[in-house]
């Protein structure tokens, strides 16, 4: 997910402002002018295209999987066809298909909006884009940002991002990846939020056991797997270093990096990255696959596109028209509860074993070191503001997390009692319990290894700092020169050495980091109120430590 602040929609879909101005921007402006090397993956060879006001080549919409459709559809993905000739890498992928976030009880009427290449099918979707330094591949191997988009894993989509961008904050130290993955139903187990299931308000992509059975859960996130191994085996081809990948996302994008860091029960092998970043850390509810909430949201979709009559209800739904399952996962998707997202990951038992606290707690974990950033009002782009009269902690946590019961409801209004008027409440509880507690998890999962910062500029609400790590787009609201190096800066040096403090640039201001288990330290990002960068080390609120503290010990309950 990326923010929206006054609930963003664009062709009435909910979509995240700090994603989509990032697309119109980036996708409309011509950066490369010249052709860049051709270079060849084994099935295909691509020549990509070099800007030349920045010296930094880009090879767009490199298919690194087979399309998902027809047989493939809800299954795992697939090697890409042989290609003949040469492919032009100067286009955008067409995103995957499209849907919204949740809006009970207003129940918004959103349609899809897709940008498409007229020859491609709607579902064909699972390209990414490269980006190195130079107009020749370099000479000598460079760590590699593998950027993972957020969305709410409903939305999104590689031109959001130009990772032109990351490759100037690294003064031409890394090479970029970003990559698309499916999405909404198409991608995941789906969860149904509806009369018979109002009591579930976070769930999984398309699952149950029929889906078990016969195709693949989590096919979003074996996306995101198969285009890491894709790294491995050809971003040397492109300058970059296989050994020395950092996976980064933010929201959804963060919420994936998570739950590639808890894969296969923390033992992927061969390891597919060294080191993870997390902007804004995405862990909602995770059901097991075949429990009552994805077995529920199975059948809706089911009887939403026609198949309930049919004697193999997931042949009918890969033979379904893309149009029929395109509303459906609209329709499903709309129905949650206010600024809740009914497409996420479920515990499969396989790529995910467990629920991700659990793998956390007992370090489970690939990778080794972490950098993670959470914003100061993470929660309050997906609160109805407007129940700021009527709601309460108590009732706002059970609508979040029914499960819980009254008496740790009461816990919770408790525990929050001090943050502010009941709206602050409800804002700060959906933000620590899916955002920013989760990221202390993890941060614990590498003891001697994990950094934490904190982003404050105000408003500090969730997505507001996507702008600052892809500049491209336009300026970001605190457009300072000195903030956007130290900031954006953090994470390149993180990316290269595993430590923020081996600067890149010297002109970085950042005083020391120390390491997050030391002191519960952090570093603190904003702004003065008279303009000036505001950058300091600081150490973690006890208050809020306590608060993650219960959300850690009713994991069960809240299904994380």
């Amino acid at each position: 997910m990326t923010s929206w602040p006054s609930s963003v929609r664009l062709n009435n879909i909910s979509v995240f402002a700090g994603t989509f101005p990032l697309l119109l921007a980036f996708s409309s402006v011509a950066f490369a002018q010249a052709p860049a090397p051709i270079i060849d993956v084994g099935n295909a060879r691509y020549r990509g295209t070099v800007n030349a006001a920045t010296n930094i080549s880009s090879y767009s919409g490199i298919r690194y999987a087979a399309a998902p459709v027809g047989g493939l559809r809800f299954r795992a993905p697939q090697n890409p066809p042989v290609l003949e000739g040469v492919q032009q890498a100067t286009t955008q992928p067409q995103q995957c298909l499209q849907a919204g976030s949740g809006n009970s009880p207003t129940n918004p009427n959103p349609t899809s909006s897709l940008s498409s290449r007229a020859t491609q099918d709607p579902e064909d979707c699972l390209f990414l884009n490269v980006f190195f330094p130079g107009s020749t591949v370099p000479a000598r191997p460079l760590p590699v940002v593998f950027w993972i988009h957020g969305g709410g894993y409903v939305a999104g989509g590689a031109g959001s991002f130009n990772g032109g961008d990351l490759i100037s904050e690294a003064k031409n130290g890394v090479v970029t990846v970003i990559i698309q993955y499916r999405l909404g139903i198409f991608g995941m187990d789906v969860t149904f939020y509806s009369s018979t299931c109002v009591d579930h308000p976070l769930a999984g992509f398309l699952s149950g056991s029929q889906v078990k059975a016969n195709g693949a859960l989590n096919a979003g996130l074996l996306d995101q797997e198969f285009a890491l191994k894709w790294v491995q085996q050809h971003i040397s081809k492109f300058g970059g270093d296989p050994d020395r990948v950092t996976i980064w996302g933010e929201s959804a994008g963060a919420g994936s990096v998570l739950q590639h860091v808890v894969a296969r029960d923390g033992r992927t092998s061969p390891p597919l990255f060294r080191a993870a970043m997390s902007s804004s850390s995405f862990l909602p509810s995770q059901h097991p696959f075949d429990g009552a909430v994805p077995e529920s949201i199975f059948s809706q979709v089911v009887s939403q596109t026609g198949c309930g009559g049919s004697a193999d209800t997931l042949s009918c739904l890969r033979a379904a028209n893309v149009s029929i399952l395109q509303a459906a996962n609209v329709n499903v998707n709309r129905a949650g509860f206010f600024g809740t997202f009914v497409a996420v990951p479920v515990v499969d038992g396989e790529f995910i074993t467990q629920r991700p606290t659990q793998a956390l707690r007992q370090r489970r974990v690939n990778g080794r070191a972490l950098l993670a950033v959470t914003n100061t009002h993470e929660g309050n782009s997906f609160v109805d503001q407007s129940t700021a009269a009527t709601v309460t902690a108590a009732d706002y946590a059970l609508r979040l997390f029914p499960s819980i019961g009254a008496v740790n409801a009461a816990t919770v209004a408790r525990l929050y009692s001090g943050v502010g008027a009941p709206i602050d409440q409800a804002n700060a509880i959906m933000g620590e319990s899916i955002f920013i507690c989760p990221t202390y998890f993890m941060l614990n999962a590498f003891p001697g290894t994990s950094f934490k910062g904190e982003f404050a500029v105000p408003n500090g609400s969730h997505g507001e700092d996507v702008a600052f790590y892809f500049t491209s787009s336009g300026p970001p609201a605190f457009n300072n020169p000195t903030f956007i190096t130290a900031f954006s800066g953090a994470f390149m040096d993180f990316a290269t050495a595993l430590d923020p403090n081996r600067k890149i640039d010297s002109t970085n201001i950042t005083p020391q980091w120390s390491r997050h288990l030391i002191g519960n330290a952090e570093m603190l990002f904003n702004r003065t109120v008279g303009g000036a960068s505001d950058i300091r080390a600081i150490t973690t609120s006890s208050t809020l430590l306590q608060r993650c503290a219960f959300w850690e010990s009713v994991g069960r309950l809240t299904a994380q």
